[in-house]
């Protein structure tokens, strides 16, 4: 079955012509790598702490545009993912910057609930990795969260887990 639906990026990305264009213009013109997938990175929009990486495709990119909530490209799943939608911690956007040659996203959000991560932690990144002299045997990492923000279990119930091993 074919999918006849219009393409929510049609009007809003502009074909990359010249350098010019995409690093001084106007015009956004993001490039997707060979899987169609553009890097995101999402932070805190108070506090500039940094929640979580996750990829967009075309359609992710267009909906979080056009909606003004960050929808991101599964690749564990394989779907389109709206943040929130299932735990109810949806990402408000408050400003998205695209980088100098439109190969990175960067959102900066409003999460009410206080959390981002699926694991229950406020930050997809509870945990460190010691460097240099911080570092002791092997890799062992560092909790930075102790406490979780909502319990995963009560909030997504049999959900399948979206972590790959």
């Amino acid at each position: 079955m074919t999918d006849h639906s219009p393409d929510p990026a049609a009007d809003l990305f502009g074909a990359r012509r010249t350098v010019e264009q995409v690093e001084e213009g106007d015009e956004l013109a993001p490039k997707f790598d060979g899987h169609g997938l553009i890097p995101c990175v999402t932070t805190d929009f108070t506090s500039g702490e940094v929640l979580m990486v996750g990829m967009m495709n075309r359609e992710a990119l267009a909906r979080t545009i056009e909606s003004g909530e960050a929808h991101y490209w599964s690749r564990s799943r394989q779907q389109l993912w709206h943040k929130g939608a299932t735990s109810g911690l949806v990402q408000k956007v408050v400003e998205m910057r695209i980088d100098d040659d439109q190969d990175c996203v960067w959102l900066r959000v409003a999460i009410p609930g206080g959390a981002s991560c699926h694991v229950g932690y406020r930050s997809c990144f509870y945990r460190k990795v010691p460097v240099g002299t911080e570092r002791t045997t092997g890799a062992t990492l560092v909790f930075l969260e102790h406490e979780k923000a909502f319990d995963p279990k009560a909030v997504y119930g049999d959900a399948p887990n979206p972590t790959q091993l």
